[in-house]
């Protein structure tokens, strides 16, 4: 179908035997949704918003209004930030390059062809050169990274002999794409990239054979050498030219080759029909963002004797972006409207839930440090900081800002992995830290500490105490033991009503998207 009101992700095909969890409780008010969509939990405005709406349309109105905030670039932006540059997220020209590719709607083909053509031109857009910049003089690096990012393929294992658990990757494999980065180079002047016009990456057979690296791609296709003819004396003087440009902080010619492998390299990737790595991967890691697993597990693994948990369905999605011009925002808003993400992580069938990619059961995931970081900022404010819903221009100025806030906590955070746990660092950041007590702990008439000063009663405060930091209202023996932690100091209630908000804040549930 063409809409996304058709989209049958609702469908799995689950394992046998596996009941399905039911959906989430309104209760977290679309928390997962917020972090999913826009990177931080929602204010305590949206909350009374989402619950307001008819309950058969709230989700579905939810994601389309979120979609259209500022959140949901800077989120993507965020995503695509830490995936392709994950040793520079701090990069301020590729994340401006970023933000702006997401905020004007390019389609993943086109930021892809961006980054790896690297293109020297002005504006935002030259960050796009800093995925190969960074990765430049170390060749092999940036080709193995190139072929997981991109592909979902790891071949660093096929480098010195044919891959010895993966039959589909052979060294003609690794050098093939080696080959296509074995020319590209850094102009010392202009600090941009460029490619040699000649140059040929050879290899050493495990039979010890010397061999060329044909320009290849991981489907096996070849492109030709369409590399001009040279004399000697041209060839001397072209090498000579490309050495200056490297190497002499006076020359600012950006040379241009005939021949680009990089070029082809995005050509032969783009008109894969038969493998469809580049569009594969990219839905097998929205998918594992979105939910905590891929369709393929590992996400550098898409290889034969790796396949898919729901073939059909990673089938479908494939034709789809393809169809549709690879559109990443069509894509993450049928995965967020399926009935897979809105699965409960609370399992009540059996023993044991099912595994992780049955999709049976929501997986619980640690916040990034970007989504924990602005999520902070989020609830230590008074409620009523924060715009009404019909106020998107305000909106977007302090969303703005608050990206930029954020920017002084993200290292204080660690970037979550598998079997992820809190860290010392992380630990003692929260118990000591100055910047936790003067920017969230504060009591002042801005801040939700100030807020809940002046409540009616107790009770409430309690109540709106939950409700902004968890979304939800406080189970009945939440209630009574901070009743009880309040009641403790009588004289010093300010103190206690610290003492439990930051509680809230560093603890599990706050940390975790669930």
């Amino acid at each position: 179908s063409g809409s996304n009101d058709s989209l049958l992700l609702g469908v799995i095909s689950t394992k046998p035997g596996v009941v399905l969890g039911d959906n989430r409780p309104t209760g977290t008010v679309g928390r997962p949704v917020f972090l999913g969509l826009a990177g931080r939990v929602p204010t305590a405005t949206e909350r009374k918003w989402f619950m307001s709406l008819p309950e058969a349309e709230r989700r579905r109105q939810l994601v389309d209004r979120l979609m259209q905030l500022p959140d949901y670039d800077f989120h993507l932006r965020n995503w695509l930030d830490e995936t392709l540059l994950p040793n520079q997220r701090f990069d301020d020209d590729f994340r401006a390059y970023l933000l702006t590719a997401v905020r004007s709607r390019r389609n993943w083909d086109t930021i892809f062809r961006e980054i790896i053509r690297a293109n020297a031109v002005d504006g935002p857009d030259k960050g796009a050169s800093k995925f190969v910049m960074s990765r430049v003089r170390e060749l092999d690096d940036l080709t193995n990274d190139t072929a997981v990012l991109f592909f979902g393929v790891n071949i660093s294992c096929a480098k010195c002999h044919d891959h010895p658990l993966v039959p589909d990757w052979k060294q003609d494999h690794f050098y093939g794409m080696q080959a296509f980065f074995s020319r590209t180079y850094p102009t010392r002047k202009t600090n941009t990239i460029s490619e040699r016009p000649f140059g040929e990456v050879r290899f050493a057979t495990v039979s010890g054979e010397d061999k060329k690296a044909a320009f290849m791609f991981l489907t096996g296709e070849i492109v030709g050498d369409r590399t001009p003819q040279l004399g000697e004396e041209e060839r001397k003087q072209l090498e000579e030219r490309v050495r200056q440009l490297e190497n002499d902080d006076t020359e600012a010619e950006i040379f241009v080759p005939e021949f680009r492998p990089r070029e082809e390299l995005v050509d032969l990737a783009l008109r894969d029909s038969k493998d469809r790595f580049f569009a594969r991967n990219i839905i097998n890691r929205t998918w594992a963002r979105l939910l905590g697993t891929g369709l393929v597990d590992p996400p550098d693994q898409l290889h034969s004797g790796n396949p898919s948990s729901h073939p059909q369905l990673f089938d479908w999605l494939t034709n789809d972006l393809v169809t549709h011009g690879y559109d990443l925002q069509r894509l993450i808003r049928a995965i967020v409207l399926s009935a897979a993400y809105a699965r409960s992580g609370e399992w009540t069938t059996g023993s044991e839930p099912p595994p992780a990619p049955a999709f049976a059961v929501a997986q619980t995931r640690a916040l990034t440090p970007r989504q924990l970081a602005a999520s902070l900022q989020i609830v230590a404010r008074d409620p009523d900081q924060w715009p009404t819903m019909d106020n998107p221009d305000e909106w977007t100025k302090r969303r703005t800002d608050l990206e930029n806030q954020a920017n002084g906590w993200v290292r204080d955070f660690e970037q979550p992995s598998e079997n992820f746990q809190i860290g010392v660092d992380e630990a003692l950041f929260f118990n000591n830290n100055d910047r936790v007590q003067n920017e969230l702990l504060r009591d002042s008439d801005d801040q939700l500490l100030g807020r809940l000063a002046k409540a009616d009663d107790q009770q409430s405060g309690i109540e709106q105490l939950w409700l902004t930091v968890l979304n939800r209202p406080p189970e009945p023996e939440e209630l009574n033991a901070a009743n009880s932690w309040l009641e403790r100091t009588p004289e010093n209630r300010s103190a206690s009503r610290r003492q439990l908000l930051w509680a809230l804040l560093a603890g599990p549930e706050f940390r975790f998207n669930h």
